[in-house]
């Protein structure tokens, strides 16, 4: 029997992958998508179908272009050789924003970091962009980490409660 437990609280509570898809969401243009770069390939599925669910379809959005992972666990990710992370973030990264084009479904504007162990990274995911599509273009693309825009969203809600 699966149990379910819910928290009551007068403050405000958010999450990350929530505050990236609304932060993602708010930063590219109409004719845009966003992705996500995460670590696992089990996460390729489990964050697709969280997006879908949170953006209330049950089919692919015209706004999410979708998830490419590294095939690293979170814990690999810090304990791999430096060079090997950096290649790997690239890869996916890369396979995000070309495959998106190549299919002719418009171009990528926003990457979210898909893992809370991947903030920090994003100047790596930058590099990636600026590689695959140019200075100028690939210098547009936004980068969410998570991490930063559930802060952001929590200090938000905060002050619009006058604290």
């Amino acid at each position: 029997m699966t149990r379910k437990l819910y928290l009551t609280t007068s403050r405000p509570v958010t999450g990350i992958f929530e505050s990236s898809v609304t932060s993602a969401l708010t930063l590219i243009k109409p004719t845009e998508r966003f992705g996500i770069v995460s670590t696992g390939v089990v996460w390729e599925d489990l964050l697709s179908t969280a997006v879908r669910n949170f953006l209330g379809t049950s089919t692919t959005s015209n706004r999410f272009a979708g998830v490419q992972t590294t095939s690293l666990s979170a814990a690999e990710l810090h304990h791999s050789p430096p060079e090997l992370v950096r290649q790997r973030l690239r890869d996916a990264t890369k396979r995000l924003v070309l495959q998106h084009q190549q299919d002719g479904l418009g171009e990528v504007g926003a990457i979210c970091l898909g893992c809370a162990g991947m903030s920090g990274m994003d100047a790596i995911v930058r590099e990636s962009c600026i590689e695959t599509l140019g200075a100028e273009r690939g210098g547009r693309v936004w980068i969410v980490d998570g991490v930063v825009a559930g802060v952001s969203a929590l200090e938000g809600a905060l002050r619009s409660m006058g604290r």
